[in-house]
């Protein structure tokens, strides 16, 4: 009998002893492996694929952090991107971590599979501590408001060092499971084992989106998965009981599914918002200040929603004093907004600030440019 208060040291090792994939799933398997391609090719039409890694991610750090009860803005987080203010937000600063945290996963694939050694890695980062497998007893996940133990994850380093090297294999199994029902199997065991003492859910929810690249779903992280757990919050959390609790894998793995598939098309519809918003700006700066345009300066302002005269003459666009031009225009022509702080200015892109944040995918059009009378000779 499985009993809350005490460790679950008996957490069954992968793959579940019953039917994964059933044909209601693999039914819902093929919706949500559709929508996946679907975003894959999205991410396609945006050629500096560097704007995508800057933002999408940003949003997952967002909403995970927000899982956790580490609620920021999207302005104090695209701020603190930029200025790495020291007396910035914490919530930010901590949100920040999970999306470095992210691009290191996403970096270290290239180099070796999914593993025990890579999730310790993505802990320490999202943490920033040096911080390994559990080793002392005691952990227990209590409900915070009333105190009320939950759940207790099992315990002794050895122990769980062992269940997480049969979650290791399970992940990198070479069998037809298909990837997305692997993803989810592995996310409940991840999560059932809670192999740090903080940072797992985090952790555990970049390990989702890692395995979707891994399995080569997904070219770049580029999926908000976070976005629809925050908003089922509940149901993510009595599913995941309910594998606990009765083995009942059916009802989680079918939430997972439906996850992506939303998830997907919502973040499909981001992308494409955003390729629209770039278009309709580069014919604006072409319109309003045809001198200055080039398609490094859109790309630029759609990678840092805060712009600085240093980002531009980094990125070889332009010199200083002429960067300096450059950003200046831009604001003259509704494009961006100048902003001072400290000493320095920077160049706040709010439309693309305002569709990034917004739930829907639409965005008010640049105000038509006001053309200067020529001078008369």
């Amino acid at each position: 009998m499985f009993d809350r208060s005490r460790p679950y040291n008996d957490l069954p090792p992968l793959p579940p002893s019953t039917d994964i994939e059933t044909r209601e799933i693999l039914k819902l398997c093929v919706n949500a492996r559709a929508a996946l391609a679907e975003l894959k090719t999205a991410g396609q039409l945006i050629p500096d694929q560097g704007v995508l890694i800057n933002t999408i991610p940003l949003l997952e750090a967002r909403d995970s952090s927000e899982i956790e009860n580490i609620v920021t803005t999207n302005d104090a987080l695209f701020r603190e991107a930029s200025l790495n203010d020291e007396d910035g937000d914490p919530a930010a600063k901590e949100a920040l971590r999970y999306r470095a945290a992210l691009y290191r996963g996403f970096q270290l694939l290239s180099e070796r599979p999914l593993s025990t050694r890579t999730a310790v890695e993505i802990c320490r980062d999202i943490k920033g501590i040096d911080l390994d497998i559990r080793r002392t007893p005691g952990t227990a996940l209590r409900n915070s408001y009333t105190g009320e133990v939950i759940y207790t994850p099992p315990e002794g380093q050895d122990r769980l060092r062992s269940l997480m090297s049969n979650w290791e294999s399970f992940l990198n199994a070479g069998d037809d499971l298909d990837p997305v029902v692997r993803m989810a199997v592995q996310h409940y065991q991840f999560e059932a084992i809670h192999p740090f003492p903080d940072g797992n859910g985090r952790t555990g929810r970049i390990l989702n989106i890692l395995s979707l690249v891994q399995a080569d779903i997904l070219d770049v992280p580029t999926l908000d998965l976070s976005r629809h757990i925050l908003h089922t919050r509940g149901e993510y959390y009595r599913l995941l009981d309910g594998v606990t609790a009765g083995a009942d894998w059916q009802p989680w793995i079918l939430y997972i599914l439906e996850a992506v598939t939303e998830t997907s098309k919502w973040t499909n519809g981001k992308i494409r918002a955003i390729r629209a918003l770039m278009d309709h700006t580069s014919e604006h700066v072409r319109a309003g200040a045809p001198k200055i345009y080039s398609r490094e300066l859109i790309e630029l302002i759609f990678t840092h929603a805060y712009s600085r005269i240093g980002n531009v003459v980094e990125r070889g666009i332009a010199k200083r004093q002429a960067a300096s031009t450059y950003l200046k225009t831009l604001a003259d022509i509704g494009v961006l907004e100048e902003e001072k702080v400290g000493r320095d200015k920077v160049f706040i892109h709010r439309k693309y600030m305002t569709l990034l944040g917004a739930d829907d995918h639409s965005f008010e059009p640049y105000p038509t440019p006001t053309l200067k009378p020529k001078r008369r000779s």
